[in-house]
This record gives structure tokens, C-alpha cells and sequence, in this order.
């Protein structure tokens, strides 16, 4: 049984095909999803694809690539949405410096916005953040001394001292299908420092497919190869691994049943 923690399945890249995603995914022993939300005009058809599925959830957020297009997002937004029990997460948000779509004044406006709105709903954050350690960890240790907050690092690929900053914050991580990539010796060797219940799984899908698959469109039913290259990099079985992640997973995301 596997939680796919970080799915975008209202992406173009699964036009009319989402039934048949998720019907191959349930079959490979996916059994719970979280469909992140990265656009609040998106939000009404990632809520859609929850709403007609027992086992999704979603979240409410803005990717901090187009933190310019909702540069008046207030913290109260996302959390009258989040009032919807089928929303279990804030994000995804962040920062991210590699492809500067947004300016980073915008970027870390909307990051604190969300970060109030995780704090005042009691649910985990989903962060994005990608060249921007430093900056990324001042604004986590500033907000959390106002309050604490659950901390998500979805898909981190980032450096080693901002993966201890957010250990020290109680966060959690997300792997991936990069564990897999011959390339990504940095990653395995910071995720190899993260503790095993710090740990859950997911796909990023229609992105990042983990060999053997890579550089076709990813789907959930492979993030039975990224928790099978987990495993591997722990040293666990499969099933130690699917058990442990999916755990680790349910109990951050305290309203997926």
C-alpha cells in the first residue's frame, strides 16, 4: 500500500486520460494520492479530481513561479479554502531562483502568506525550493519562532545544511524519482542524513519518472520504481519501505483517511 504524497493529475499531460492514470496506479498498489494545487485558478479542477475520488486529497497554493500572477494572495484565502475537509495541505510554495519567473520579493511574499495560513489551519506545508537554500531556511527559523507550523521539503534536492535547518524545525521530506538518477549522488547522500520517519514518497507527476522510466511522462503507478530505489538506498525491503513511507505519510497528513 503506497501514498503518492505530490501528484498533478489536472496537468495537460493527462488530458482525458486521468481514469485510466489512476486505474493503472491503484492496480500497482497506489492506494491514497494528494493533488497539489500550483495555480489558485487551477484550484476549482484539482478540487474536482478529489472531490470524485475517495482516495485523493489535495492541497490550496501557489507555486512560486507564478507568485507574480497572484501577487495579492492573503493568508485568509487559503484558509477558507482549506476549510474543505478534502484539502490536507497548504502549497505548494516556496522559493525557487533557477528559472526567476517571479521576483523573489514576490516569491517570499506569497511563501509567509501561506506559511500563516499553515500555521492558523494546523496543516503541512509544501515547500518548493530550488537555489534559494540560504533564504529558504532564514524565512522557515524567522516564522517558526512565531509560531510552529508543519514543514513539508517536497522533492528536495537542496543542500545539506539547509536539510539540517529544517530537521531542526521538525520537517519532513519528500523522495522522489531523482533517487534514482544515476546523476543524483548529492541527493541520495543528504537523504541518506534525513532519518527514516522523517520520510514519504511521491511522484511529481507528469515530471521526473525514475528509472526505468525516465524521460517518459511520469504517473503515479511508478512510484512503485521510486520506492523501490528507496529501499535500496536504506537498505530495507520493498514492503519495509512501502509500510514505513505511507505511515510517515498518513501521519503528516493528518485528514487523509
Amino acid at each position: 500500500m503506497l501514498f503518492d504524497t505530490h501528484v498533478n493529475l489536472h496537468a495537460e499531460q493527462f488530458a482525458s486520460e486521468v481514469e485510466d492514470v489512476l486505474a493503472r496506479a491503484r492496480l500497482a498498489g497506489v492506494t491514497r494520492f494528494v493533488s497539489i494545487c500550483d495555480r489558485l485558478d487551477r484550484y476549482p479542477a484539482v478540487k474536482a479530481i478529489a472531490s470524485a475520488n475517495a482516495d485523493i486529497w489535495c492541497s490550496v497554493g501557489v507555486h512560486p513561479h507564478y507568485a507574480k500572477d497572484f501577487w495579492t494572495l492573503e493568508a485568509e484565502t487559503l484558509v477558507r479554502e482549506a476549510a474543505d475537509p478534502k484539502v490536507c495541505a497548504i502549497g505548494e510554495t516556496g522559493l525557487d531562483q533557477h528559472y526567476g519567473y517571479s521576483d523573489i520579493f514576490l516569491q517570499e511574499r506569497s511563501f509567509v502568506e501561506h506559511i500563516h495560513a499553515a500555521r492558523e489551519t494546523g496543516l503541512p506545508l509544501v515547500v518548493h525550493t530550488r537555489e534559494a537554500d540560504d533564504l529558504t531556511g532564514d524565512i522557515l527559523e524567522r516564522e517558526y519562532k512565531h509560531g510552529a507550523f508543519a514543514i513539508l521539503m517536497h522533492c528536495y534536492t537542496g543542500g545539506a545544511r539547509l536539510a539540517a535547518r529544517a530537521l531542526d524545525l521538525d520537517a519532513r521530506f519528500s523522495v522522489s524519482g531523482i533517487l534514482s538518477f544515476k546523476s543524483a549522488k548529492d541527493v541520495r547522500e543528504v537523504m541518506g542524513a534525513v532519518p527514516l520517519e522523517r520520510i514519504i514518497l511521491e511522484t511529481d507527476c507528469p515530471y521526473l519518472a525514475p528509472m526505468p522510466h525516465r524521460g517518459r511522462r511520469n504517473e503515479p503507478a511508478f512510484l512503485v520504481d521510486v520506492c523501490r530505489a528507496f529501499a535500496e538506498h536504506r537498505r530495507m525491503t520493498f514492503d519495509e519501505a512501502a509500510k514505513l513511507t505511507t505511515q510517515n505519510a498518513l501521519d503528516l497528513f493528518r485528514r487523509v483517511r
